[in-house]
């Protein structure tokens, strides 16, 4: 297996040095969400619940861009008109932006000098988000399947990680906290030959085109290389310098204070920038 393995890198370098090439890649991307009501609620009852799973499953489904050269790149959604809050029996969910690389935001990676620059928010604010890529210690294997018109190989990606579940449980949140073990999977083609990926996951012989870690799914759906409109690479420069530590920190802060704030209005922040206030 280790000599397959050598094969597919030398021929993925081979390949690299000997085109000089750009593109863009389309993806889809979806959560899973882990908010719960509990049972018996007061205002809420079984067909509120589901609509409103139904809401925040469509909300997490979005599409972003990776415009790629061969040593940079950049990440961003794509560009849509403001919806209306969505409104379910009197039961009205307010969307908060707490930060991170989607709407507005730019994620630019540079790969010949492991940087990243997050170009990202929080509450209206600005924030450039400088440091190091993160070091994913990928297990590659021979096992292969085709995602559209490329021979993709699956390579995966193991840590522990804390998983935070809120409840919503007569009118006050309930937050548990566990450790868990995260696997994550990755396909990556070598028809593509450069090693990044969607968000900040890189490091593969070849464009990663899916990434399932068991609660988000980003699955590529297409990719055109040296399109006729010319791509250019440019790293982002609007916003406050922080690291990601940093960053980290000041949005756990505001996601605390937010919670108090709407808790204070019969409101209950459940995570992933979304507030649910039950009543007009």
């Amino acid at each position: 297996m280790k000599t397959i393995i050598t094969s597919l890198v030398l021929l993925f370098f081979v390949t690299l040095h000997a085109q000089n090439f750009t593109g863009k890649a389309t993806y889809k991307t979806s959560r899973k969400s882990n908010v719960t009501f509990g049972e018996n609620q007061k205002g809420i009852n079984d067909k509120m619940q589901e609509e409103l799973q139904k809401r925040l499953q469509k909300m997490n489904q979005k599409t972003f861009f990776l415009e790629f050269d061969k040593t940079s790149s950049i990440y961003k959604q794509e560009e849509k008109l403001n919806a209306p809050n969505p409104k379910a029996n009197g039961t009205r969910m307010v969307v908060m932006n707490l930060g991170g690389s989607g709407k507005g935001g730019i994620y630019y990676k540079n790969l010949r000098e492991k940087r990243f620059v997050n170009q990202t928010e929080i509450m209206g604010k600005g924030f450039l988000v400088k440091d190091a890529l993160p070091v994913y210690d990928w297990k590659m294997t021979t096992e292969t399947k085709n995602i559209g018109q490329y021979t993709c190989y699956k390579a995966t990606y193991t840590e522990e990680v804390e998983n935070k579940k809120i409840s919503f449980v007569n009118g006050e949140t309930k937050e548990t906290v566990t450790k868990e073990t995260k696997v994550t999977n990755a396909w990556y083609t070598l028809q593509v030959p450069i090693s990044n990926g969607p968000k900040d996951y890189q490091g593969l012989p070849g464009l990663i085109l899916e990434i399932n870690d068991g609660k988000n799914l980003i699955v590529c759906t297409e990719i055109v290389l040296n399109p006729s409109k010319t791509i250019k690479i440019e790293e982002p420069e609007k916003g406050k310098v922080v690291t990601q530590k940093k960053f980290d920190e000041i949005q756990q802060q505001k996601s605390k204070e937010m919670m108090e704030k709407f808790k204070s209005r019969n409101g209950v922040d459940i995570g992933g920038g979304i507030n649910i206030k039950m009543g007009g």
